[in-house]
Protein backbone atom coordinates (compact mmCIF):
# COMPACT_ATOMS: atom_id res chain seq x y z
CA UNK A 1 0.00 0.00 0.00
CA UNK A 2 1.89 3.08 -0.86
CA UNK A 3 1.37 6.09 1.18
CA UNK A 4 2.09 9.47 -0.01
CA UNK A 5 3.76 12.05 1.89
CA UNK A 6 0.61 14.48 1.56
CA UNK A 7 -1.26 11.36 2.98
CA UNK A 8 0.86 11.03 6.00
CA UNK A 9 0.42 14.78 6.73
CA UNK A 10 -2.54 15.01 6.42
CA UNK A 11 -3.15 11.17 8.77
CA UNK A 12 -0.60 12.43 11.35
CA UNK A 13 -1.68 16.12 12.09
CA UNK A 14 -5.58 16.51 11.60
CA UNK A 15 -7.35 16.58 15.39
CA UNK A 16 -8.59 13.64 16.37
CA UNK A 17 -10.84 13.89 19.79
CA UNK A 18 -11.55 10.12 20.07
CA UNK A 19 -15.12 11.59 20.39
CA UNK A 20 -15.38 11.11 16.47
CA UNK A 21 -18.73 8.18 15.60
CA UNK A 22 -18.95 8.90 11.68
CA UNK A 23 -15.48 9.57 9.51
CA UNK A 24 -15.58 9.88 5.80
CA UNK A 25 -12.23 10.61 3.77
CA UNK A 26 -13.03 12.18 0.32
CA UNK A 27 -10.73 10.59 -3.02
CA UNK A 28 -9.22 8.32 -0.46
CA UNK A 29 -6.77 6.43 -3.03
CA UNK A 30 -5.60 3.93 -1.29
CA UNK A 31 -7.48 4.06 2.12
CA UNK A 32 -4.18 4.92 3.89
CA UNK A 33 -5.36 8.26 5.26
CA UNK A 34 -8.49 6.56 6.50
CA UNK A 35 -6.78 3.76 8.43
CA UNK A 36 -4.76 6.44 10.02
CA UNK A 37 -7.82 8.16 10.87
CA UNK A 38 -9.32 4.87 12.48
CA UNK A 39 -6.08 3.77 14.24
CA UNK A 40 -6.35 7.95 15.83
CA UNK A 41 -9.74 7.52 16.91
CA UNK A 42 -9.64 4.14 18.43
CA UNK A 43 -6.29 4.53 20.44
CA UNK A 44 -8.25 7.87 21.65
CA UNK A 45 -11.57 6.58 22.28
CA UNK A 46 -10.35 3.24 24.26
CA UNK A 47 -12.22 1.12 21.47
CA UNK A 48 -15.77 2.74 20.91
CA UNK A 49 -17.71 1.80 18.15
CA UNK A 50 -16.96 4.00 15.01
CA UNK A 51 -17.72 3.88 11.60
CA UNK A 52 -15.33 5.30 8.73
CA UNK A 53 -16.88 5.96 4.82
CA UNK A 54 -14.47 6.35 1.97
CA UNK A 55 -15.41 7.85 -1.30
CA UNK A 56 -13.20 7.54 -4.64
CA UNK A 57 -14.12 8.11 -8.57
CA UNK A 58 -11.55 5.54 -9.64
CA UNK A 59 -12.75 1.79 -9.56
CA UNK A 60 -9.57 0.58 -8.69
CA UNK A 61 -8.86 2.88 -5.32
CA UNK A 62 -12.12 2.10 -3.93
CA UNK A 63 -11.44 -1.76 -4.44
CA UNK A 64 -7.94 -1.39 -3.20
CA UNK A 65 -9.00 0.40 -0.29
CA UNK A 66 -11.92 -2.35 0.40
CA UNK A 67 -8.62 -4.58 0.51
CA UNK A 68 -6.73 -2.71 2.48
CA UNK A 69 -9.84 -1.84 4.77
CA UNK A 70 -10.43 -6.00 5.34
CA UNK A 71 -7.02 -6.62 6.21
CA UNK A 72 -6.81 -4.12 9.32
CA UNK A 73 -7.52 -4.68 12.40
CA UNK A 74 -11.03 -1.94 12.12
CA UNK A 75 -12.27 -3.58 8.68
CA UNK A 76 -16.15 -4.78 10.31
CA UNK A 77 -16.50 -0.61 11.14
CA UNK A 78 -14.82 0.53 7.33
CA UNK A 79 -16.45 0.75 4.27
CA UNK A 80 -15.13 1.79 0.60
CA UNK A 81 -17.40 3.33 -1.95
CA UNK A 82 -16.40 3.76 -5.50
CA UNK A 83 -18.62 6.95 -6.47
CA UNK A 84 -17.88 10.51 -7.26
CA UNK A 85 -18.44 12.78 -4.34
CA UNK A 86 -21.78 14.41 -6.51
CA UNK A 87 -23.32 11.18 -6.81
CA UNK A 88 -22.03 10.35 -2.74
CA UNK A 89 -24.24 12.92 -2.16
CA UNK A 90 -27.32 11.94 -4.30
CA UNK A 91 -26.71 8.83 -2.25
CA UNK A 92 -27.25 10.55 0.98
CA UNK A 93 -29.75 12.66 0.09
CA UNK A 94 -32.27 9.48 -1.14
CA UNK A 95 -31.43 6.80 1.98
CA UNK A 96 -29.64 8.50 4.57
CA UNK A 97 -30.65 12.00 4.60
CA UNK A 98 -30.12 12.48 8.48
CA UNK A 99 -26.63 11.38 8.21
CA UNK A 100 -24.44 13.63 9.72
CA UNK A 101 -20.10 13.34 9.76
CA UNK A 102 -18.12 14.00 13.16
CA UNK A 103 -14.82 14.44 10.80
CA UNK A 104 -14.24 14.92 7.13
CA UNK A 105 -10.90 14.46 5.79
CA UNK A 106 -9.39 15.24 1.70
CA UNK A 107 -6.10 15.38 0.22
CA UNK A 108 -8.01 16.48 -3.04
CA UNK A 109 -5.95 16.56 -6.29
CA UNK A 110 -4.57 19.99 -7.20
CA UNK A 111 -3.22 20.15 -10.49
CA UNK A 112 -5.48 22.59 -12.59
CA UNK A 113 -3.57 22.89 -15.54
CA UNK A 114 -0.62 21.39 -16.05
CA UNK A 115 0.22 18.53 -18.71
CA UNK A 116 -1.94 15.44 -17.05
CA UNK A 117 -0.39 12.05 -16.51
CA UNK A 118 -1.32 9.31 -19.50
CA UNK A 119 -2.35 6.97 -16.90
CA UNK A 120 -5.95 7.60 -15.99
CA UNK A 121 -5.83 6.33 -12.65
CA UNK A 122 -2.54 8.61 -11.74
CA UNK A 123 -4.61 11.38 -13.75
CA UNK A 124 -7.81 11.01 -12.08
CA UNK A 125 -5.79 11.45 -8.36
CA UNK A 126 -3.36 14.03 -9.51
CA UNK A 127 -6.05 16.83 -11.21
CA UNK A 128 -8.94 18.88 -10.43
CA UNK A 129 -11.43 18.13 -12.76
CA UNK A 130 -12.21 14.96 -10.88
CA UNK A 131 -12.63 16.13 -7.52
CA UNK A 132 -11.42 19.83 -6.24
CA UNK A 133 -11.47 21.78 -2.79
CA UNK A 134 -14.31 23.42 -3.78
CA UNK A 135 -16.59 20.43 -4.04
CA UNK A 136 -15.03 19.06 -0.79
CA UNK A 137 -15.95 22.10 1.55
CA UNK A 138 -19.43 22.59 -0.45
CA UNK A 139 -20.04 19.07 0.72
CA UNK A 140 -18.80 19.08 3.85
CA UNK A 141 -20.84 22.47 4.99
CA UNK A 142 -23.85 19.81 4.28
CA UNK A 143 -22.46 17.07 6.20
CA UNK A 144 -21.22 18.08 8.89
CA UNK A 145 -22.35 17.56 12.40
CA UNK A 146 -22.89 20.74 14.34
CA UNK A 147 -19.56 20.21 15.86
CA UNK A 148 -17.82 18.62 13.28
CA UNK A 149 -14.83 19.51 11.48
CA UNK A 150 -13.34 19.43 7.76
CA UNK A 151 -9.59 18.54 7.77
CA UNK A 152 -7.37 18.90 4.08
CA UNK A 153 -3.72 19.06 2.78
CA UNK A 154 -3.30 21.31 0.02
CA UNK A 155 -0.95 23.59 -1.33
CA UNK A 156 0.16 26.52 0.98
CA UNK A 157 -0.11 28.97 -1.90
CA UNK A 158 -3.88 27.74 -1.93
CA UNK A 159 -4.90 29.40 1.36
CA UNK A 160 -6.19 32.32 0.91
CA UNK A 161 -8.44 31.32 -1.59
CA UNK A 162 -9.35 27.99 0.32
CA UNK A 163 -10.45 30.35 3.31
CA UNK A 164 -12.71 32.95 1.61
CA UNK A 165 -14.49 29.68 0.05
CA UNK A 166 -14.82 28.03 3.30
CA UNK A 167 -16.41 31.45 5.15
CA UNK A 168 -18.48 31.74 2.15
CA UNK A 169 -19.86 27.91 3.47
CA UNK A 170 -19.98 28.75 6.79
CA UNK A 171 -17.05 27.17 7.36
CA UNK A 172 -14.35 28.81 9.42
CA UNK A 173 -10.58 27.84 9.56
CA UNK A 174 -9.62 26.63 13.12
CA UNK A 175 -6.33 25.41 12.65
CA UNK A 176 -3.44 25.53 10.22
CA UNK A 177 -0.03 24.08 9.99
CA UNK A 178 2.44 24.98 8.01
CA UNK A 179 4.91 22.83 6.07
CA UNK A 180 8.34 22.96 4.44
CA UNK A 181 10.41 20.36 3.51
CA UNK A 182 13.56 22.27 5.18
CA UNK A 183 14.24 25.35 7.04
CA UNK A 184 15.55 27.48 4.01
CA UNK A 185 12.79 26.24 1.62
CA UNK A 186 9.07 28.17 1.36
CA UNK A 187 6.09 26.50 2.30
CA UNK A 188 5.12 23.76 -0.38
CA UNK A 189 1.56 22.44 1.75
CA UNK A 190 -0.74 22.82 4.32
CA UNK A 191 -3.11 20.83 6.63
CA UNK A 192 -5.72 23.35 7.09
CA UNK A 193 -9.04 22.51 9.27
CA UNK A 194 -12.44 24.11 9.73
CA UNK A 195 -15.64 24.08 11.81
CA UNK A 196 -19.19 25.53 12.07
CA UNK A 197 -17.85 27.32 15.34
CA UNK A 198 -15.15 29.21 13.93
CA UNK A 199 -16.34 32.75 13.52
CA UNK A 200 -16.47 33.73 17.24
CA UNK A 201 -12.33 34.15 17.18
CA UNK A 202 -13.40 37.15 14.65
CA UNK A 203 -12.84 37.67 11.04
CA UNK A 204 -9.42 36.53 9.79
CA UNK A 205 -8.36 35.16 12.60
CA UNK A 206 -7.16 31.65 13.22
CA UNK A 207 -7.06 29.96 16.62
CA UNK A 208 -3.99 27.65 15.87
CA UNK A 209 -1.65 28.48 13.60
CA UNK A 210 2.01 26.63 13.60
CA UNK A 211 5.02 25.38 11.28
CA UNK A 212 6.24 21.71 10.40
CA UNK A 213 9.67 21.21 8.98
CA UNK A 214 10.23 17.94 7.04
CA UNK A 215 13.99 17.57 7.06
CA UNK A 216 16.60 19.63 9.24
CA UNK A 217 20.88 19.10 8.39
CA UNK A 218 19.81 16.31 5.58
CA UNK A 219 17.63 13.77 7.68
CA UNK A 220 14.37 13.91 8.86
CA UNK A 221 13.17 16.42 11.87
CA UNK A 222 12.86 15.21 15.29
CA UNK A 223 9.53 16.58 15.28
CA UNK A 224 8.26 15.08 11.86
CA UNK A 225 9.85 11.33 13.08
CA UNK A 226 7.51 11.81 16.60
CA UNK A 227 4.62 12.80 14.67
CA UNK A 228 4.47 9.97 11.88
CA UNK A 229 6.00 7.39 14.37
CA UNK A 230 3.26 5.08 14.90
CA UNK A 231 2.40 5.05 11.14
CA UNK A 232 6.08 5.01 9.34
CA UNK A 233 9.39 3.92 10.38
CA UNK A 234 11.92 6.44 9.38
Amino acid sequence: MKVNTDGVLLGALMTVTGGERHLLDIGTGTGSVALMAAQRVSEASGGYEMSVEAVDIDQASADEASENFSASQWGGSMTAHHRSLSEFDCMLRSSRPEERYDLIFSNPPYFESSLKAPDQRRRTARHTDTLSYRDVICFASDWLSADGRLSMVLPADQEREVRRYAVSMGLYPFRLVRVRTSPRRPFSRMVIEFSRGGAAAGPGIIPSESVLTIMEEGTYSAEYRSLVSDFLFI
